[in-house]
């Protein structure tokens, strides 16, 4: 195998720093165009990473105050979407149990699960971001199913 050494010496050398910095520019100028969608989407889930935080705290409450502290669900931190680079999404897991809420810089929000890890992720319910009345409707549906799922044993 030729070493980097060896390489076409009529081609000049460019360090890996000058070479990641060009992709970094390609790259940057091509996500640029998505940029206020996905703040929008972030701006969106940041909203309801809040309430769903507030509500898991009136949930551990709860669950303590009836005798059972050990029921308590992970809430993550809101961050880029693991499938979808212009997506935002938080997860909330307890043992295997997942539930996610992910929107897209195109404008659609996805509730995904509840669901277990290694199984197919789903069901998923869609709306518009700014469907705020069908998403409260349906976020405490599938907050409820994941709780009932995520404390059976």
């Amino acid at each position: 195998m030729p070493s980097p050494a060896a390489a076409d010496p009529a081609e000049p050398r460019t360090s890996l720093d000058e070479r990641l910095a060009a992709l970094g520019q390609t790259l940057g100028e091509r996500e640029a165009a998505h940029a206020d969608g996905l703040e929008r989407a972030r701006a969106c889930v940041r909203g309801l990473h809040a309430e769903v935080g507030a509500a898991l705290d009136a949930f551990h409450a709860a669950a303590a105050r009836a005798g059972a502290p050990h029921l308590r669900i992970e809430l993550s931190p809101v961050r880029t979407d693991d499938k979808h680079l212009r997506s935002v999404e938080f997860e909330l897991s307890r043992g295997r149990h997942r539930a996610i809420v992910t929107a897209k810089s195109r404008g659609d929000l996805t509730l995904v699960g509840p669901f277990r890890t290694g199984k197919t992720e789903g069901p998923c319910k869609s709306f518009p971001i700014d469907a705020e009345d069908e998403v409260q409707r349906a976020l405490a549906g599938f907050l409820e199913s994941f709780l009932e799922e995520a404390a059976t044993p």
